[in-house]
């Protein structure tokens, strides 16, 4: 049992709530403008976490908060006494009893997502798949080729989609292009980390972690999902000139190489997150010897 005496733990919370805060600060300056991003705005809506959930900085389990009984966090979710008078320590075993089942299905995840060769095949056609020979559309953004020639370059590739949360929204006519047929019940045997949307999720298995998991490896793993999210919107069929998002032509040479370089990037950088979660978060941790 590692011991953060106050003024070391409370840097730490009050660096890690600043850190969130410039993460989020373009998001709640639109939003009370009224405005949307259709990039960035994505990480709030689609996985549904506010902002103030980012700033909540925990240490993990394992850690012993000095002096922290009159801190606010005393009264949060999963968080019991420590060894020594007025400490605070992460209640992993409370979080199990109530919430095995759910931190077993995220541990399942991103170990066997982790263990998986990486696929780079795919060329983001899953947002091409989503508007083939689609009068409508989910974003209110131009194509950036038009609906004719935006679908030619669907039926001139195959496409390659493994992510359940992607291919749930192709639409019908794009359904029997893809070479898998992915379900909530196949995702932990399809996941593989060059997937950008598999590694979008990594920010999702960490939230819902919850303490379980260090607040700097949150706000990295939401950085990884901004980052991905950039060149999921990048290589899209859409025009995302105007939000900062210069296209990726992935339905040229040129464009290909650079989606499936970035590609790769990500595909190291989600799985070096992976391991760090699971170490931090179901890494054994040693019974607190009592005080003599």
């Amino acid at each position: 049992m590692t011991t953060l005496l106050a003024a070391e733990w409370r840097a730490r919370a009050e660096a890690h709530a600043e850190r969130a805060d410039t993460l989020t600060a373009g998001h709640r300056e639109r939003t009370a403008r009224g405005e949307k991003h259709p990039i960035e705005d994505f990480l709030f809506t689609y996985y549904s976490y506010s902002p103030s959930l980012l700033r909540r900085w925990h240490p993990g389990p394992g850690v012993e908060l000095a002096d922290a009984a009159g801190d606010p966090r005393a009264d949060w979710r999963w968080y019991a006494e420590g060894r020594e008078p007025g400490s605070l320590v992460v209640d992993r075993d409370a979080m199990e009893a109530e919430k095995g089942p759910m931190l077993a299905v995220v541990a399942r995840m991103l170990r066997l997502t982790a263990s998986r060769p990486a696929a780079f095949g795919c060329f983001g056609l899953h947002e091409w798949a989503m508007v083939y020979r689609q009068g409508e559309h989910r974003h209110p953004v131009p194509l950036r080729l038009g609906q004719a020639a935006t679908d030619e370059v669907v039926e001139a590739h195959e496409l390659r989609c493994t992510h359940i949360d992607a291919f749930r929204f192709f639409t019908p006519d794009a359904v029997p292009r893809n070479r898998f047929e992915p379900t909530r019940a196949s995702q932990p045997e399809l996941e593989q980390p060059g997937c950008l949307h598999a590694n979008m999720d990594v920010y999702k298995w960490a939230v819902k972690l919850g303490p379980l998991v260090p607040g700097e490896l949150l706000l990295d793993a939401f950085e990884l999902a901004r980052d991905i999210r950039y060149l999921d919107m990048q290589a899209s069929p859409y025009d995302m000139a105007p939000w900062g998002g210069a296209p990726v032509r992935i339905e040229d040479a040129e464009g290909k190489a650079e989606y499936v370089r970035r590609q790769r990037g990500f595909a190291e950088r989600a799985n070096g997150l992976r391991r760090a979660i699971l170490d931090a978060a179901f890494a054994p941790v040693p019974a607190p010897q009592p005080v003599e």
